[in-house]
């Protein structure tokens, strides 16, 4: 088949889980046989070729605003796919869902993931919130088919939209990579912190981590990986909230973003929207004992195998956690273990890219 994948930054993977996931899934299709093109943005891709990991990319540009940067470049990409002949547009965030009736008009079959409840995120503003509760209502019909990757948002469009949608789980591969030198630039040995990694917004609540810290006796360090473009005051308050033994890198991506997960001693999960959260996936395939957020979400994806904590009660509720688990390196070992089975057994990449394959099958039943 010759699959389009518009809606993310693009590839290589540089920012968040769409871009992995269009990277992984990319890829993988195309060891199978598969032409697949991946839609990316200038100036957010910097690689120089016009192909990647056997996916063609094609580059346009965009409106660099939180408003505007994701809508602009997915209507060019639209605009540029109509004539490509693709047998599917895969499409990547559910604001913009508006968009997903244009491939049609050439043919095409077009699926849609829709990801968490975006509109949750305090990031935006009222009308933002408004705009992406009413692309849940495009979501549910302008698209061939709808994919959520959590049961709990799948029961929510049925819910709230009447709409049925393929469950199709994020991926992860347990492959950690030993230390190396990614642990040597930081000053951190192998076991010796604790570590978050996310978007340092508000709703990701990494303070819940940072606070918490403050209040537990270790030796260990806190290692905070991760950063986000607007939202300076929050992450200046993190800054200002750490004691000596919080470390910020930044972001982290690629060799060094793996190197970290896996010679954790903990992964920390504080955020309280979204849907399945990539980075605890990806900490949970490189053996890392796993300390979420009690979303529904996030209690879906550990299983038995991690620790959560009432996200309603921030640092006072984390702290109890934390100190349980740093006080017993058995049962980090244990829950590393346990982590490790489940994303073989229900998360990986290959049966990820499985159920997509068969669900681009079902939808052009004439190229199977």
């Amino acid at each position: 088949m010759n699959i389009a994948i518009l809606g993310t930054r693009g590839v290589p993977a540089s920012y968040s889980g769409f871009e992995t996931c269009a990277e992984e899934l990319g890829a993988r299709l195309v060891a199978r046989g598969h032409r697949v093109t991946v839609y990316c943005r200038v100036p957010h891709v910097s690689h120089a070729g016009a192909e990647y990991r056997g996916m063609r990319l094609v580059k346009l540009p965009t409106i660099r605003t939180k408003h505007l940067d994701t809508m602009m470049h997915t209507l060019l990409s639209v605009l540029h796919a109509l004539g490509q002949r693709y047998d599917v547009a895969l499409f990547f965030n559910v604001g913009v869902s508006p968009l997903c009736w244009i491939p049609r008009l050439a043919g095409q079959r077009v699926a849609l993931n829709v990801d968490g409840l975006d509109w949750k995120r305090s990031k935006w503003s009222r009308f933002a919130r408004a705009y992406i509760r009413q692309s849940e209502w495009w979501a549910a019909r302008l698209p061939h088919r709808m994919i959520t990757d959590s049961r709990r948002v799948q029961e929510y469009y049925r819910t709230r939209h009447g709409a049925d949608s393929s469950y199709i789980a994020y991926g992860a591969e347990p492959t950690p990579p030993p230390p190396g030198p990614f642990l040597r630039r930081f000053g951190l040995s192998p076991r010796g912190y604790v570590l978050f990694v996310g978007r340092l917004v508000p709703e990701n609540c990494a303070h819940h981590l940072v606070e918490a810290w403050q209040r537990i006796a270790s030796d260990l360090r806190c290692v905070v990986v991760g950063d986000a473009p607007y939202a300076a005051a929050y992450i200046r308050s993190l800054h200002a909230a750490a004691d000596p033994r919080v470390l910020f890198t930044g972001y982290l991506f690629g060799p060094g973003y793996r190197e970290l997960l896996s010679n954790a001693y903990c992964f920390v999960e504080t955020s309280e929207v979204g849907g399945t959260h990539p980075a605890v996936l990806e900490a949970m395939g490189a053996g890392a004992a796993v300390v979420v957020n009690d979303t529904p979400e996030n209690l879906e994806t550990i299983g038995d195998a991690g620790l959560s904590y009432p996200g309603e009660m921030g640092a006072a509720g984390l702290q109890p956690v934390l100190e349980c688990l740093l006080k017993d390196p058995a049962l980090a070992r244990d829950l590393g273990a346990r982590a490790v089975a489940r994303v073989r057994a229900h998360y990986s990449w290959e049966t990820v890219t499985d159920a997509y394959e068969a669900l681009f099958r079902s939808l052009c039943p004439g190229r199977a």
